[in-house]
């Protein structure tokens, strides 16, 4: 039996959050969606995830939410997250972390496993196990209990993203990035036949940087001082990868889904 994944965008604050609100119920529904996986590490303001954002976008339909380096920045999250296995930190993070990395669950009758692996690059905060070793272990670990490896993969190069497609070619049936938080051209099946994306975009501000105000990162970025980031709420959209997966547990099809929301 085949199963239709939705992937999506690093979701960026409440313009984020509203977005996914608009847009992911009536989605679900017109596409015969059967999971839904999220990056939420920005939902809280853009810089981490707090307890009551990650509750609500549960509740708004959304099955899976990962995080990246910023997944312990709101400190209610560092209790919560062992306390709901539907939050996945990264799996490479230390193993007496609060969390999991790791999350099994059946799909229609399909049972599934979820991996979340952070980059090692340019992440000098995190000390981290390696990526790719890890990522090869929970995959195999994965296909020798009989399910679907979907693997979310948050990092900072194009070249570390690329090199986990194609190693996991064949073995997963799908390798998405994130962390750029811009929609990647390269959606494509790789020749062993595992959907892959460089990055799936954001979910929230389409004009801006980051989901953020241009003109204070501008500004950040000309005086060189930490100023915080303001949220915006220019052209707001849902954004992601919709994937399906055949009987095989290897993906046939995956595009990009871009969905304009009005701003209430």
């Amino acid at each position: 039996m085949s199963i239709r994944v939705l992937f999506l965008g690093e979701i960026v604050g409440k313009p984020g959050i509203q977005s996914v609100k608009q847009a992911l119920k009536e989605l679900r529904l017109k596409r015969e969606i059967d999971l839904v996986i999220a990056n939420a590490e920005g939902a809280t303001n853009g810089f981490g995830l707090g307890k009551a954002h990650s509750m609500q976008l549960l509740k708004l339909g959304i099955d899976v939410l990962t995080g990246g380096e910023k997944i312990y920045y709101k400190l209610d999250m560092v209790d919560f997250i062992a306390k709901n296995s539907s939050i996945l930190r990264p799996a490479n993070y230390p193993q007496q972390n609060p969390g999991k990395g790791v999350k099994y669950m059946v799909v229609k009758d399909q049972k599934v496993c979820i991996i979340n692996i952070l980059g090692n690059a340019d992440f000098p905060r995190t000390h981290l196990s390696n990526a790719f070793s890890l990522a090869q272990i929970l995959v195999d670990k994965a296909k020798d209990e009989g399910a679907i490896p979907l693997v979310h993969f948050h990092a900072s190069t194009t070249a570390e993203k690329q090199s986990m497609g194609f190693m996991l070619d064949g073995k997963a049936a799908a390798v998405i990035g994130t962390h750029n938080k811009v929609l990647s051209a390269d959606a494509t099946i790789l020749k062993g036949g595992t959907a892959y994306i460089t990055d799936s975009g954001r979910c929230g501000s389409q004009y801006s940087v980051g989901g953020f105000d241009s003109e204070v990162e501008i500004e950040k970025q000309i005086t060189q001082i930490p100023l915080r980031s303001k949220e915006c709420w220019d052209a707001l959209q849902l954004v992601g990868v919709l994937i399906d997966i055949d009987d095989s547990q290897k993906a046939t099809a995956i595009e990009t889904v871009s969905i304009p929301v009005e701003n209430q």
